[in-house]
Parts: structure tokens; C-alpha cells; sequence
């Protein structure tokens, strides 16, 4: 049984996906470091110096600063301001995820064209191939009709 697990796992399609949950879960990362870092707090600047993070409704009644301290107490919160930056944090990823996509697609699509056959035209009298531009048959001398 380890043998064979052995083989399962050195196959390249499982080494492959991976290498590909690793790599997703940093960019995701990075994704949402600029998000909550970098794009985030100038929207909420120029919204009015709105924090994004901290944009809850408290539904226990108590009055709470942030969202960390009603948290900290047990309260029930619905923390909008969370989900926002989540989605703004999905929309990059699938935009970038679409790029991604659209070019493999495009490299896989930019195959260069078949080779294309010889100018060749079959003759009507004795069915031998000859060029398209003549007038008659190099082997059964029949003339041919030029339209």
C-alpha cells in the first residue's frame, strides 16, 4: 500500500495541482494584502475616512468600537465591512485568474497553420493531378477549359 501510494503521489498531475494549491494560497495572500493594505484604505479616505475593516452592525445592542473588541466581549456582529474587502479581494483573484486563462488559450490557439497542398487541379479526361494554372494536361495532352 505504500508503494502504490508512493506512485499516486509522484505522478505529475498530483505533483502538479500541488505545486498549484501552494502557489494559489501565496498569491491569495498577496491578493489580499493589496486589498487591505494598498487599495482599501485610499477608498476609505476618499469615502470619508471610512475604514472598510471595522464596518459592522452590532446586533447584541452594546456599544462597540471595533470590530475586534465586540468580538472580544462575544457579541453577534454582521461585519460588512469584511465581506466587502473579501469581495473586492475575490474580484482580483478572478480577474487575474481570467488573464491567466485567456492567455493560455491564446498560446494554445496560435499553432501555426496546416501546410497548405500543392496548387494542384485534377485533370477531367484522365484524373491526373496538374497545376492549377494549366491549360493542358502533361499527360494525356488534353486541353483543358481555363475558367
Amino acid at each position: 500500500m505504500l508503494k502504490e501510494f508512493k506512485e499516486f503521489v509522484m505522478r505529475g498531475n498530483v505533483l502538479d495541482m500541488a505545486i498549484g494549491i501552494i502557489i494559489g494560497a501565496s498569491f491569495g495572500k498577496i491578493v489580499s494584502s493589496l486589498v487591505n493594505d494598498v487599495l482599501m484604505p485610499p477608498l476609505g479616505l476618499i469615502l470619508g475616512n471610512v475604514d472598510f475593516s471595522n464596518l459592522f452592525i452590532n446586533m447584541s445592542g452594546k456599544s462597540y468600537a471595533s470590530v475586534a473588541e465586540a468580538k472580544a466581549a462575544g457579541a453577534a456582529t454582521l461585519n460588512y465591512g469584511l465581506f466587502l474587502n473579501t469581495v473586492v479581494d475575490f474580484m482580483i483573484v478572478a480577474f487575474a485568474i481570467f488573464l491567466l486563462v485567456r492567455q493560455v488559450n491564446r498560446l494554445r490557439s496560435e499553432r501555426p497553420p496546416a501546410p497548405a497542398g500543392p496548387p494542384t487541379k485534377q485533370c477531367p479526361y484522365c484524373l491526373t493531378s496538374i497545376p492549377l494554372v494549366a491549360t493542358r494536361c502533361s499527360h494525356c495532352t488534353s486541353v483543358l477549359d481555363t475558367q
